[in-house]
């Protein structure tokens, strides 16, 4: 096989997988100098040559009301990348989360013969089990990022390979909270809490109300007395970072407050607490090892249509990697600032060492060199 005939083809819907299709362009590079990789990418993919069809930001959404509102766009795009690859056939397609939209594709580029590889499990073993006949049907091979995973597709004799998660490789296993600040201009002594409303259009704007509302509280506390408070928001983009600008200006105008964008992990480091969505970021947070207080809110038609459906005893990653209730969460109307305020608030000012020998079992079960594990299994199956 030439190198410069190879073409992958790669499909990614947000900015955490954003990160795994970089991660894998990098090392399939190493193996193939001048393959192309062509699909929807991201920023970071971008960066790498990728060559992207369509605006990465038009997958990202979530919800099945929020989908209806954009589906005649969504299905217009999916029916142009199944023909642009039936016609330019590429060597292997990946499809990097985004499972609604993926799976779908895949099965009908498989049903081509063109081999399919499905990056990031969908979580079948909490809720739509039998998804995983489609996922059968529609995938040569499943790479998952945690190791329960493979042992419920070894159940069903369904192709899959634990990869570990890249986060896990690229984060140290302990990060300096005082070098952070430093490199932020933040403030060294002062008690810090990371906002983290989400990085979707939708979630963040179901969120940002109680996080800004708990802040204003928190700075009447007692604590609050005796320490210097600090908050600061990080933001993946520049476009939610005005989303959120403009509610903080409806509900907390005076609430003082930094905006940061593009260093999400940074701030995490310099943070004593984290008020988060519910997401990757809990588990990036994990790996830091921070406290934090986990938060969630559907919109609420979605919700009350799929509670039924659900079947697990936690919804974040760290608690469901633990297997025991590690942080806390808090889910749709429990998220109030009555519910928030005392987490955080336990989480600020108490001893939360304890915490950081779970947080290391979790990094060293998924630090596996995931990208290079990755790949490797891209390229056997090719």
């Amino acid at each position: 096989m030439n190198d410069s005939t190879i073409t992958f083809a790669i499909v990614v819907g947000e900015h955490s997988g954003d990160t795994l299709g970089a991660g894998l362009m990098q090392q399939l590079k190493q193996h193939y100098p001048t393959a192309k990789f062509v699909g929807i990418g991201g920023p970071k993919m971008l960066a790498l040559g990728f060559e992207s069809l369509f605006d990465m930001e038009e997958l990202s959404v979530m919800g099945v009301f929020e989908v209806l509102g954009r589906l005649f766009r969504l299905l217009h795009i999916r029916k142009s990348l199944s023909e642009y690859f039936i016609a330019n056939k590429p060597d292997v397609f990946i499809g990097i989360d985004a499972p609604d939209f993926n799976i779908t594709l895949e099965a009908k580029l498989k049903a081509q013969a063109i081999k399919t590889v499905h990056y990031v499990s969908p979580s079948v073993w909490a809720w739509r089990e039998k998804r995983v006949f489609k996922i059968a049907k529609a995938t040569n091979m499943v790479l998952s990022l945690l190791p329960f995973e493979k042992a419920f597709y070894d159940k069903h004799q369904i192709p899959c390979t634990f990869v570990g998660h890249s986060l896990a490789d690229d984060i140290p296993l302990v990060s300096d909270k005082l070098q952070a600040r430093k490199a932020l201009g933040l403030p060294e002594t002062a008690k810090i809490l990371a906002l983290m409303p989400g990085s979707r259009g939708g979630e963040l704007s179901r969120l940002v109300e109680p996080f800004l509302q708990t802040a204003k509280k928190l700075l009447t506390s007692e604590q609050a007395k005796i320490s210097e408070l600090v908050f600061v928001v990080p933001m993946i983009s520049d476009k939610r970072a005005e989303q959120f600008h403009q509610l903080q200006q409806k509900f907390a105008p005076e609430l003082p407050l930094s905006i940061i964008v593009g260093k999400t992990q940074q701030v995490m480091a310099a943070s004593d607490c984290l008020l988060t969505a519910s997401g990757t970021v809990t588990l990036e947070a994990a790996l830091i090892k921070r406290p934090m207080v986990i938060c969630y809110k559907f919109n609420p038609l979605t919700y009350h249509m799929f509670k039924g459906f659900v079947n697990l005893k936690w919804f974040s990653l760290p608690n469901l990697l633990a297997n025991k209730s590690l942080v806390p969460e808090l889910l749709q109307g429990d998220v109030t600032v009555e519910n928030i305020l005392p987490l955080v608030e336990e989480r600020m000012f108490s001893d939360q060492s304890a915490l950081n020998q779970a947080y290391t079992d979790i990094h060293l079960m998924l630090k596996q060199n995931a990208s290079e594990q990755a790949a490797k299994a891209v390229i056997n199956l090719l």
